[in-house]
């Protein structure tokens, strides 16, 4: 006899409760786990790029250094590169969003008042932006052409891993920045529970690094819009409109869940190939927010809500030729900004999701503790999904 989603549901719920498996420190098993997309469902109207990835926007590359050892050690470095040339010589144009400003976001005033980045962006924990810096600048100055450089605006974000990492330890190194940068690739992207996300918790799952795309029409600019989240926050989660989090009676506010919270972070970061101003740019990092509400976030008091984009086109780039003097610089219109903001809040949102859905299941040893922060159950979700489409 087939049994209903609700049944479905319930056996996979009371399946976490009882069971206490140790639970796995590798990503070993993520390529068997899916993203939204392998459930048969896509949030939003538009279409993914070829990669579904931040990748898809021409010259992006990501790299990332997993570091994960012993009983405590979960954490690493994730790094956007957001074209192959000199960034510190031809920058690219950006805006930056601060939904709350409860973090640590080395670089942030000099992208809003020049809108403009010059290095890699990288994202680790909290306690290692000290260390991302210093990796940032050890690759900058070692760079041909740059022997002249005196000053340099290192981008690196945070959220902080210390529920599942000995973020104490402090063990990422200037090195491991340096070889997240130096391996960034330009094609599939990993995700889950590796890089700047390995120690990360989202809703009370295990977090992680997560990634999406949409390519708009032809008819509408035929832009790209690629996004990156390191997701480390809480909420009531919801996949697709789905109440996943209620259903799975794991939220913030239950008072029948001890000690949960909704505290934490998250670092978006947004490439596009659209011709965009910083002004621009501002703005569509301000919609990437329309994505993160949509997964059911709290925007806590203790959260750091960042999103940062930027655009890789060549005629927005601010070449040194273009530094020099009055230069003509591609600009695209105001009105027609609307259906980028849409692929932002659609890419985000799914970012968000795969970021949950390819995490494993992961183990430490906390103050003495031993902490067990469980991945999604896939078959709890199925079920919530198909609850929800049946109706």
């Amino acid at each position: 006899m087939s049994r209903s989603p609700a049944d479905i549901l319930a056996a996979a719920v009371s399946a976490a409760v009882l069971v206490a498996a140790p639970g796995a420190n590798a990503q070993d098993g993520a390529a068997e786990r899916p993203t939204i997309r392998d459930l048969d469902r896509a949030p939003g109207i538009l279409s993914s790029g070829p990669l579904n990835a931040i990748t898809d926007v021409a010259g992006v590359k990501v790299g990332q250094v997993t570091l994960r050892s012993g009983d405590s050690v979960r954490t690493g470095v994730t790094a956007i590169v957001p074209h192959g040339g000199s960034l510190f010589r031809d920058k690219v144009p950006a805006g930056l969003s601060v939904a709350n400003g409860f973090g640590k976001l080395a670089g942030a005033t000099q992208i809003m008042e020049l809108g403009e980045i010059e290095t890699p962006i990288v994202l680790t924990n909290t306690l290692s932006v000290a260390r991302g810096i210093d990796g940032v600048l050890d690759w900058t100055l070692k760079q041909p052409g740059h022997e002249d450089i005196r000053s340099v605006n290192a981008v690196v974000g945070e959220t902080n891993d210390g529920g599942l990492n000995d973020i104490r330890a402090r063990v990422v190194t200037a090195a491991d920045v340096v070889r997240a940068i130096e391996t960034a690739t330009p094609g599939p992207v990993e995700q889950g529970a590796v890089g700047a996300g390995t120690g990360t918790i989202a809703f009370g799952f295990k977090g992680g690094i997560g990634t999406s795309s949409r390519k708009l029409p032809d008819s509408l600019g035929g832009f790209t819009v690629g996004v990156l989240v390191q997701s480390n926050y809480g909420g009531v989660l919801s996949i697709d409109g789905a109440p996943v989090g209620v259903r799975l009676g794991r939220y913030y506010l239950r008072e029948e869940v001890e000690n949960e919270r909704a505290d934490g972070s998250i670092m978006i970061v947004v490439a596009t190939d659209a011709p965009l101003s910083d002004r621009n740019l501002e703005r569509l990092a301000n919609r990437a927010f329309a994505g993160l509400a949509r997964t059911g976030a709290a925007f806590s008091n203790g959260s750091g809500d960042y999103a940062i984009a930027f655009s890789t086109a060549e005629g927005v780039r601010r070449t040194p030729e273009r530094r020099a003097g009055q230069a003509p610089v591609a600009d695209w219109p105001n009105d027609r900004m609307s259906p980028l903001f849409v692929a932002v809040a659609e890419a985000t949102e799914e970012a968000i999701l795969n970021s949950l859905l390819k995490a494993q299941t992961t183990t430490s040893v906390i103050d003495g503790k031993t902490v067990t922060v469980e991945a999604l159950d896939i078959e709890a979700v199925k079920a919530v999904l198909a609850e929800t489409a049946s109706r």
